[in-house]
């Protein structure tokens, strides 16, 4: 399993959502990878991600939002993150806006791999002062930094 230092490139970081609500932010995200070559088709990673909230949300509380999909689009796994300083309702399981939100697009022959990736992310994101130092942040390689010296601290588990 890689770390997030090895997916998440300063260029995957929008430092602040300018979308206003769950299906801006997963547009503004998908616009993002397109540009950066990460994913071939934006409009499908779009829709792949809003049949994975159909199924339920993606907002997992605590201000944390991780929208994630596996695509037939992509050959690599794909890890982006933002911020929203106001917040978005992202029909979180506490009832409360995300503010922090990951993005992980896996190819569809990685499942396991997707997976293991999620939970990194949730693990190092259960951290109160990371989140709260990622909130306070203006700088998005700031806040890339944060996220993989918060990471560094777990083994790369199997």
């Amino acid at each position: 399993m890689a770390r997030i230092r090895d997916l998440l490139d300063d260029e995957l970081i929008i430092a602040e959502l300018k979308a206003g609500d769950k299906a801006g932010v997963i547009a503004e995200f998908a616009e993002l990878l397109a540009a950066k070559g990460k994913v071939r088709d934006r409009d499908e990673l779009v829709r792949v991600i809003g049949e994975r909230e159909a199924q339920g949300s993606t907002g997992i509380g605590e201000g944390i939002a991780i929208p994630h999909a596996k695509s037939s689009s992509i050959s690599e796994m794909v890890v982006a993150f933002g911020r929203s300083s106001t917040g978005v309702d992202f029909h979180s399981l506490d009832g409360k806006p995300a503010y922090l939100f990951f993005v992980l697009v896996s190819p569809e022959d990685r499942p396991a791999e997707h997976l293991k990736t999620l939970a990194r992310i949730s693990r190092v994101m259960r951290n109160p002062a990371l989140r709260d130092e990622l909130r306070k942040s203006s700088a998005g390689t700031d806040m890339r930094q944060l996220i993989l010296d918060e990471d560094s601290k777990y083994p790369n588990s199997r």
